[in-house]
């Protein structure tokens, strides 16, 4: 299942409809609470109030210009100061995409990524962070990928990132009602709402109830998911294990099963052909293969048009 939502910040003005938002099929919205040392979005609370008010589901970055793990720490406290007192269905990210940042290495964007997430997590947030794919790849350690929730920006037709990822951004351009001009599109395949609410996280108290837009479900078998597989509702490639991994299925056993199912299908439907030899007759050949002449002129009525008159060399299909 995947959820549709947008990014947003001062870039996109303080008149934003978010009700056309709303009404226009997006169901969650990332606004940026500021960025650098202590410097918040002058439109955040605004955008947090009316995304609210409308039954939006919210959440939260932090545009990163640190240039140390200490650097990044004091960031996540001035956006933990902005965001007190606020309640936010899905995670607060740390955004990496500094030049600056990226031309250090992994190490050293993997500890700024661990130090802010980290710090948040102390103070009661569900934190990840958001890069593009090429950082992802390059800077971030397995590690720090595996231990936060993970947001991967790639704007195209489908992410080729192979790991686990909770929100793909897919376009810097998209056009939705009640916005003016462009704004970042994005897939969430987790329902943050269920696990932030129920965990406790971001200003909700533990225990409480989702208003999800969408129904939790009790899980399907693996073979029910492997048939919505193979009918397309999953997806393909790394976008399929995503979504199964995110929606808790084990997807080594559904591909298993799916390859089952298909293998099966394939036997099934395998056609079985004969070449006609010198004394052959239809009957003859029908009754080695276990079926009927009329059988066999049915799957091959474009070719025998007498069951008396067969030639030889004719392939003919038996079954």
């Amino acid at each position: 299942m995947a959820y549709k939502g947008i990014d947003v910040s001062v870039w996109q003005g303080n008149n934003i409809d978010f009700a056309k938002v709303k009404s226009s099929g997006i169901d969650f919205v990332i606004i940026r609470a500021g960025y650098g040392n202590g410097n918040k979005d002058k439109y955040f609370d605004s955008n947090y109030s009316k995304a609210k008010a409308v039954g939006l589901h919210v959440g939260a970055y932090w545009y990163s210009y640190a240039t140390s793990a200490a650097g990044a720490k004091q960031e996540a406290q001035a956006c933990a100061k902005v965001l007190s007192g606020k309640q936010l269905d899905y995670p607060v990210y740390f955004d990496i995409e500094e030049k600056s940042q990226l031309s250090k290495g992994r190490d050293f964007c993997s500890s700024l990524i661990t130090t802010f997430c980290m710090e948040l997590e102390s103070r009661g947030f569900y934190a990840g962070f958001y890069t593009s794919l090429s950082s992802l790849n390059s800077v971030v350690s397995d590690a720090v990928k595996k231990r936060f929730t993970v947001w991967v920006a790639q704007w195209s037709g489908k992410c080729s990132y192979s790991g686990a990822y909770g929100i793909w951004q897919y376009s810097s351009k998209g056009k939705v009602s009640g916005i003016g001009g462009n704004v970042d599109m994005d897939y969430s395949y987790i329902d943050f709402p269920a696990t932030i609410r129920s965990g406790g996280f971001n200003g909700y108290g533990k225990g409480t109830a989702s208003t999800s837009t969408t129904t939790t479900t009790a899980k399907k078998s693996v073979d029910e998911i492997a048939s919505e597989v193979i009918a397309g509702k999953w997806g393909n490639g790394s976008d399929r294990k995503n979504r199964l991994t995110a929606a808790g299925y084990d997807y080594s056993a559904v591909q298993a099963k799916v390859n089952e199912k298909l293998g099966s299908a394939a036997k099934k439907t395998t056609a079985t052909y004969y070449t006609v030899q010198r004394g052959d007759t239809l009957s003859g050949i029908a009754k080695k293969y276990g079926t009927s002449v009329s059988a066999i002129q049915k799957l091959n009525s474009s070719l025998i048009k007498n069951v008396n008159l067969i030639q030889v060399g004719w392939r003919i299909r038996v079954k």
